[in-house]
């Protein structure tokens, strides 16, 4: 088995002593890794972004520029996080679609997030989905199917409420997206 290269881990980045980032990572320019995070291998963590207390980042995970993911987040194999997301506390998302803890032949199914998307609190994310640029899902939602550019949803399982604005700010509860 190959030895991984060392971290990279740029001189600008801020890495708390508690924090572990494996062999193999790659942290940017400007990153922030709080206490108790962990990277591991061939994770990448994009310029400028923000990694609070006890996140993690799986083997492969791919978390863009200028993010803030917040506490407890959990982004595993498989999942990719555009430029400028936004991830609230203890969101989480899955990549195996019929998860059994003695499988050996699991199959990964990844997931997008668009740039600029927000993630609300204890969100959960099923894998295959791709949430679209500037989307919104409200704190404790459970996104089940993909979600439209500056869609608003919400619920279990997260439905359609409306439509935001780049902002974030409501700006119609039609079902057809504003012109």
């Amino acid at each position: 088995m190959p030895i991984d290269p060392p971290p990279t881990v740029h001189p600008s980045a801020r890495v708390h002593p508690t924090a572990e980032i494996e062999d193999g990572a790659e942290i940017a320019e400007g990153v922030a890794v709080w206490a108790q995070a962990q990277v591991r291998r061939g994770a990448r963590v994009g310029a400028g972004t923000n990694l609070a207390r006890n996140v993690f980042v799986d083997e492969g995970a791919v978390i863009g520029e200028r993010c803030k993911i917040a506490n407890n987040v959990n982004v595993y194999k498989g999942v990719t996080i555009a430029d400028e997301v936004f991830v609230g506390p203890s969101a989480t998302f899955t990549n195996d679609l019929f998860p059994r803890a003695t499988s050996e032949d699991w199959v990964l199914v990844e997931t997008r997030v668009e740039r600029g998307a927000s993630i609300g609190a204890n969100v959960t994310v099923r894998c295959g989905v791709t949430i679209g640029e500037y989307a919104m899902i409200g704190a404790g939602s459970v996104v089940t199917r993909d979600v439209e550019p500056f869609q608003l949803v919400l619920g279990n399982p997260a439905r359609h409420h409306g439509w935001v604005d780049v902002s974030g700010q409501l700006v119609s509860r039609d079902d057809r997206r504003p012109s």
